[in-house]
């Protein structure tokens, strides 16, 4: 089994040294969260993740959930783990104090997602749909509505799913056949088949509050015809209490590659009881507030998986023997590994991309609490700006990046790495999921070109780059080195954009296909600039702290060498156009 200690170090130098944020900081919501709280947050956090969610994630996948009767029974220790989880309060972290939540900002719950992801993806996808569940009806659902199912959520007595894929619909969700009948009593009747729903039905909780988006009778084919419907599987009585199963059944769990403690399920709903959230025909308004929450999150899986595979690579490169390196001293025997180049190119790739992702996620998270909370509306606006423009680079580089460092962690184990016995082979498999659900990442690259770019607020890419541009430090003599090669990538970038504005005017195809590219440059400048964020700190704070500020200058150096580069090769390939992709024939 994998090992993990929880980088608690590394989340309060961000916490602490990177809250500089003018427009972070006058929020009055978090002026009472100190730095001590936050420690001791992260600190039994990490006692949690450590020693009881961590050895389910090996658990879950020598046993999956099973269905049995129609009952679905999650792995060993999952019940007993799931209890101490809630009593302890880690599902209201993040949730209003209104509804019994702690009222902590993403900046912290953010890193409690990583560390949670760490431990056990399965695990955690119980009560990660809860938390999207919740956003979704605290933000669109009537007050009666929220009173009456957001305590039970927030306490983890009652998880919460989203159910949008069908047979016959994934991406293009205008084509869903689910139908909504409405009642008399102003109820409606919910028919039709979900497929691939995380944590769909389960054992851990005494209710499911699904999310279902489905037609009622009179609306129009096509999206906008879609409304959202709240969906218990057991009716909910008027005094608060579980009353009878509702019309909702699981047809099967999926047999998976990964992940394969967590429940994924066909659920047939059959003239089952829903309530209305929302306009009608404006559900997938209301249930996309649920999805860019998620897809968010989702790319803090793929960092939390890249670091428990760092984590593993690097103790068994300081232990694994293995040939001599070219400037051995050694007479007989071997080296260890983590002396040879390769190996250490190997793992400061990770450690470079891991720090750089974390420090973007934590800019990330500032932005979306004063997104949500500012009481300057163009200040609320633009940091929406940027939280949409950077969703999904996050979903997509961090998830992308992680399929990457977890098989170089495979490849660091060998042998062994392609056995069972380490735990880093579930490493890559559990990861594979990330780039798929919520959204493929192509998905998501296109979302990112032909709507996040230029849309109805403007000209969001041009906002974002010039908002880089002047927050780089130009003073500190030792800075200037990382400052100018964020600069030049920029400028390619800026050449970049310009190309793919083009292209959407005038050659859809080659923009199209260069989508997936272009997200990846701008994702490897992000990184570039949150690790000049850093790097400010560093130098600026380095005696207080030496061989730390040490090790991130020089992890710096590494992606500033290594791992910016790729941004000029992913626009190098795209400007070859797309006419030789499309008349090619396949027959």
């Amino acid at each position: 089994m994998p090992s993990y200690t929880a980088p608690v170090e590394d989340m309060m130098f961000l916490y602490e040294k990177l809250r500089n944020n003018k427009n972070y900081n006058e929020l009055e919501k978090y002026k009472e969260v100190s730095s001590d709280l936050v420690r001791d947050i992260l600190e039994e956090a990490a006692k949690i993740n450590q020693n009881i969610i961590l050895p389910l994630a090996k658990a879950g996948d020598e046993n999956p959930t099973v269905l049995e009767n129609g009952v679905v029974r999650t792995p060993p220790g999952y019940k007993e783990a799931y209890q101490k989880y809630i009593e302890d309060g880690w599902t209201s972290l993040s949730c209003d104090p209104k509804y019994g939540g702690q009222g902590m900002p993403k900046t912290v719950s953010a890193f409690f997602d990583e560390m949670l992801s760490s431990a056990s993806l399965s695990f955690k996808l119980y009560s990660e749909l809860s938390i999207g569940a919740y956003n979704c009806i605290n933000h669109h659902a009537s007050d009666e509505m929220k009173n009456k199912y957001l305590p039970k959520i927030v306490e983890g007595k009652w998880s919460g799913t989203m159910c949008l894929t069908e047979p016959v619909c994934g991406t293009d969700l205008g084509l869903l056949k689910t139908k909504a009948v409405e009642q008399d009593n102003g109820t409606y009747k919910i028919s039709g088949q979900k497929i691939f729903i995380t944590s769909g039905d389960h054992d851990l909780t005494e209710n499911i509050i699904h999310l279902v988006l489905a037609r009622v009778s009179d609306s129009p084919a096509g999206t906008k015809g879609i409304s959202l419907f709240l969906v218990p599987k057991f009716i909910v009585k008027e005094d608060g209490s579980v009353g009878q199963r509702n019309g909702i059944s699981t047809g099967s769990i999926e047999s998976k590659m990964g992940i394969k403690g967590s429940a994924t399920c066909v659920l047939n709903f059959d003239e089952a009881e829903g309530y209305m959230i929302g306009q009608k025909d404006k559900g997938l308004n209301a249930m996309f507030t649920m999805m860019n929450l998620e897809r968010i999150v989702v790319g803090i899986q793929g960092l939390g998986i890249s670091e428990i595979a760092y984590q593993n690579s690097l103790a068994y490169a300081k232990e694994r023997k293995q040939g001599k390196t070219n400037n051995t001293k050694s007479t007989n025997g071997a080296d260890f590994i983590i002396e040879h180049a390769d190996i250490r190119r190997s793992l400061l790739n990770m450690k470079s991309i891991i720090e750089g992702e974390r420090a973007l996620c934590f800019w990330l998270s500032q932005q979306t609490e004063v997104s949500l909370y500012h009481e300057d509306k163009s200040i609320k606006q633009k940091a929406l700006n940027y939280v949409s423009l950077m969703t999904p680079v996050v979903k997509s580089l961090f998830t992308d990046l992680g399929m990457e460092i977890t098989n170089d962690a495979m490849q660091i184990f060998g042998g062994y790495g392609y056995t069972k016995d380490q735990g880093i082979e579930q490493l890559y498999r559990d990861n594979r999921i990330t780039p798929i659900y919520e959204g493929t990442n192509s998905v998501q690259a296109a979302d990112l070109v032909f709507r996040k770019l230029v849309n109805k607020n403007g000209d969001i890419i041009d906002d974002y780059l010039k908002m880089i541009e002047e927050e780089c430090p130009s003073s500190d003599t030792k800075i200037k080195p990382f400052v100018e090669d964020l600069k030049n990538s920029l400028a390619d970038l800026k050449e970049f954009t310009s190309w793919i504005k083009d292209k959407i005017k005038n050659q859809k195809d080659d923009a199209s296909a260069a989508c997936n590219d272009y997200l990846k440059a701008l994702g490897y400048v992000s990184v570039a600039f949150a690790w000049i964020k850093v790097l400010e700190v560093s130098f600026r704070d380095y005696d207080e702290n030496k061989k730390f500020h040490e090790e991130k200058i020089q992890t710096a150096e590494f992606y500033f060498n290594r791992v910016l580069p790729r941004a000029e090769s992913h626009f190098k390939s795209v400007k070859t156009g797309s006419d030789y992709i499309m008349k090619f024939n396949f027959n």
